[in-house]
């Protein structure tokens, strides 16, 4: 009879992705995760299937916390320049408040690709769930004549992210929010 698993999964997986976050995944051992989790080895191994599992697990604990978070209060942003402003500063202070750890997603593809083919694919639909979200409110904005018509929303939010990856790296650098200002700098591609 197989036995019933003995501790909360979700917890488990949130307390983990605090750990990897802080850590990296290189940094963090199975025993840091065993004791950070108050689970055995075996425990882990049959929920998870290892290191490499409830590192996908924390990753996407990731992405449908924090980072679905980030994309609703996007979409519930009245006038886009201020709700751009608003996500771009929001990311800079959680990547800040956490002492230079920046984001886990952008940490992530720093640390394990191009090798880790399941990390690039879960960081990828992160990005590419970002870059929808502001291509949508781009699309509002420009059809409400907030932006300029000349502006195409796809490139507009490509840009965007990829302008935010680098803050979130930079953020680890500087961990302060000196960072701020570079947003209202970003924001005149909206002009």
């Amino acid at each position: 009879m197989a036995r019933t698993r003995e501790f909360d999964t979700e917890a488990a997986v949130g307390r983990a992705m605090e750990l990897f976050w802080a850590r990296g995944y290189e940094a963090t051992s199975v025993r840091d995760l065993t004791q950070r989790l108050g689970i055995g080895q075996g425990s882990l191994y049959a929920a998870f299937g290892g290191k490499d599992g409830l590192y996908r697990a924390a990753l996407e604990h990731y992405r449908t916390t924090l980072a679905a978070d980030a994309l609703r209060a996007l979409e519930e942003g009245a006038d886009a320049r201020a709700a751009i402003r608003a996500l771009l500063t929001e990311r800079i202070r959680v990547a800040v408040e956490r002492g230079g750890q920046g984001c886990l997603a952008v940490n992530a593809a720093c640390e394990r690709l191009p090798q880790d083919a399941a990390t690039r694919h879960t960081v990828r639909d992160m990005q590419d769930a970002s870059r929808e979200a502001l291509a949508e409110v781009l699309r509002a904005a420009r059809d409400r004549g907030e932006i300029a018509e000349r502006h195409d929303p796809h490139t507009v939010a490509a840009f965007l992210v990829t302008f935010l990856n680098g803050l979130l790296v930079s953020s680890k650098i500087t961990p302060d929010r000196s960072l701020e200002p570079l947003v209202d700098v970003a924001l005149t591609v909206l002009d």
